[in-house]
């Protein structure tokens, strides 16, 4: 039993093939059970149903199987069809105009149908030794001979023909019936050097290849891309692609022409871009790759083009101007591209820069109109305007710009450049007020690069009222000192002095009890000031430290090296009586080489 049950499953068809996603497989799952006359019953009940659904949907189904073969006839007829008008007029033809039809054949000849490569063979030496070793000369194969094989010769004597030869002479050596080979090679090569002559030279006989031209053409031609060629094909194909799935797509476009134009194919480079300008009208940077590609004049025929489709693109302007020699010209464009664009700070630069002191006045004095969010607008207005004109408009300027360091820093220059030093202390804590209050962060930073700048401009009252409006913003208590000190280094890397003496003034009206900041600043006035500055600086500081000796030291060596040596005795004298006994070694060193040096002074010690 177990074996009948094992074959019928073995019978049962499971194939992907044999499946349905709606009927499942096409044999019954329950084949294997028992078929009584329940499942019978209920199989002819579903027979009968199905039978009287095919019946009420079949008028239906014929007639819309009839309409679809309907119109596909219509759509596609056969031939007979087609034909069948044609077919109507064959009864009209009588019997005589039947038999007057020719009968279809192939019209070539034999031939045609049945070509047949003629085949050369070339004749061998033997041949010729042969022939020649009996002293007989011919210059020509009879054809009658070729076609009886060469066996049969209408003359007798064989290989004589009764016509005068046409033979090529120096073929043959004279008076022996031996073959020279050597003058054959000799022929050979003359008649090819007059072909390559030939071909190389024009109507007029002169050499139209230049040999030297010619490899210096092909040195020019070697990429200078470095890539490798197959690169080059592979990114040539996959821009082509690009371009045909999305053709408005402008950097498709460029990419395409700069390809072209690393490998040396500039005229490519150009038609492609040019297609490119016409397909992405609308793109900046097409027209911007196009005019870079193009030569003089066609540069400007095509940004031309491109302004009368972008009228209001500045850099396209830009380019133009830039295209043109002339100043007179790059004025013109220049001010036809400002009626376009007015608002453009950059075409007000680029226009004012042409222009001379008193109209380049006028033009910015239109252009702040214009743009009246321009910083550099309103300070190169300042700049070419008269002290009063220019604090006017630098008033004008903080009024639509609240929010602007810049034109602060500026007024506060201008004041101290027409000597109102007094002012410029005021304006920039004024500045430090307002801005916070249009609620503009604090940059120390930032105000610290300003403060150089005007240091290294000339600005100095300006440089220290900055250093010490923001010196003190964003720093720690306890980080003060070490703080200031490292911006006062850095400040001395940056070869801003007066910041440097700026920031150490601070410090000392802060710490002016610190020892250690006094000496660096003492130091910093040996380096870089005045002998008058760290004289001035010593005494401040042995006033505020007077138990620092080596201030003492440094205050009495300056003196001495100045040659006031009272004075240097006066200052130690001061200091004498509470010197300590680690530092007389270094007093003693220094009026040991006093005395070394200045031996008319040995009596004062």
């Amino acid at each position: 039993m177990k074996k009948n049950q094992t074959a019928d499953d073995d019978d049962e068809d499971l194939n992907d093939t044999n499946y349905d996603e709606f009927n499942g497989y096409a044999g019954s799952l329950f084949s294997s059970g028992p078929y009584e006359k329940d499942d019978e019953e209920a199989d002819a009940i579903y027979a009968a149903l199905d039978k009287r659904m095919d019946e009420r949907r079949k008028e239906r189904r014929e007639q819309r199987e009839k309409e679809e073969i309907e119109k596909y006839r219509m759509e596609r007829p056969k031939i007979q069809q087609q034909f069948s008008d044609l077919k109507r007029k064959l009864a009209e033809v009588t019997e005589e105009e039947w038999l007057s039809i020719p009968e279809v054949g192939d019209a070539r000849n034999k031939r045609q149908r049945n070509p047949r490569y003629e085949k050369l063979t070339p004749v061998p030496d033997s041949f010729f030794a042969k022939h020649l070793q009996s002293g007989e000369n011919h210059t020509s194969v009879d054809p009658r001979q070729t076609q009886f094989g060469g066996l049969n010769t209408p003359y007798p004597g064989g290989l004589n023909t009764p016509y005068p030869g046409g033979m090529t002479p120096g073929l043959m050596t004279p008076g022996t019936g031996e073959l020279d080979m050597r003058k054959i090679g000799q022929a050979r090569n003359t008649l090819m050097d007059m072909r390559l002559s030939q071909v190389s030279d024009s109507v007029s006989g002169q050499t139209v290849v230049d040999p030297k031209g010619y490899l210096t053409d092909l040195n020019s031609m070697i990429p200078t891309h470095g890539g490798d060629i197959n690169d080059i094909k592979k990114a040539r194909l996959l821009l082509k692609s690009v371009r045909e799935t999305n053709p408005h797509h402008p950097p498709a476009w460029i990419a395409s022409a700069r390809l072209e134009e690393v490998t040396g194919k500039l005229q490519v480079a150009r038609n492609l871009i040019m297609k490119g300008t016409e397909m992405c009208p609308k793109s900046e940077d097409v027209w911007l790759e196009a005019a870079r590609l193009q030569p003089g004049d066609t540069a400007k025929a095509v940004v031309a083009q491109a302004v009368r489709h972008l009228p209001q693109s500045v850099r396209i302007y830009i380019r133009a101007a830039e295209l043109e020699t002339d100043i007179r010209a790059k004025k013109r464009v220049l001010r036809k591209a400002l009626e376009h664009v007015p608002n453009s700070v950059r075409l007000w630069k680029a226009a004012v820069e042409l222009e001379e002191p008193e109209d380049a006045r006028i033009m910015l004095s239109r252009a702040v109109e214009c743009c009246p969010t321009s910083v550099e607008l309103w300070l190169a207005l300042a700049r070419l305007e008269t002290y009063e004109n220019a604090r006017k408009v630098l008033n004008k300027a903080r009024e639509n710009i609240p929010t602007d360091r810049h034109i602060w820093i500026t007024a506060a220059k201008l004041e101290e450049a027409n000597g109102n030093t007094q002012m410029v202390e005021k304006i920039i804590d004024r500045a430090i007020t307002s801005l916070r209050a249009n609620g503009v962060e604090i940059n120390r930073e930032q105000w610290i690069q300003d403060a150089e700048e005007c240091d290294k401009a000339g600005s100095v009252a300006t440089c220290q009222a900055i250093m010490r409006a923001v010196i003190g913003i964003g720093i720690e208590e306890e980080d003060r000192k070490h703080t200031w000190m490292e911006d006062a280094d850095s400040c001395v890397a940056h070869n801003a002095l007066e910041c440097a003496r700026a920031i150490y003034a601070y410090a000392l009206q802060v710490f002016p009890s610190k020892k250690s900041v006094w000496l660096r600043a003492a130091y910093f006035e040996k380096n870089h000031g005045t002998r008058e500055s760290l004289e001035a600086l010593l005494q401040r500081a042995v006033a505020h430290c007077p138990k620092a000796e080596v201030l003492w030291l440094m205050g009495a060596k300056s003196k001495w090296l100045a040659g006031d040596v009272p004075a240097a005795r006066s200052i130690l004298a001061l200091r004498r009586t509470g010197v300590r006994v680690a530092k007389w070694p270094s007093v003693c060193k220094l009026f040991l080489t006093a005395v070394t040096s200045m031996p008319h002074l040995s009596k004062d010690i």
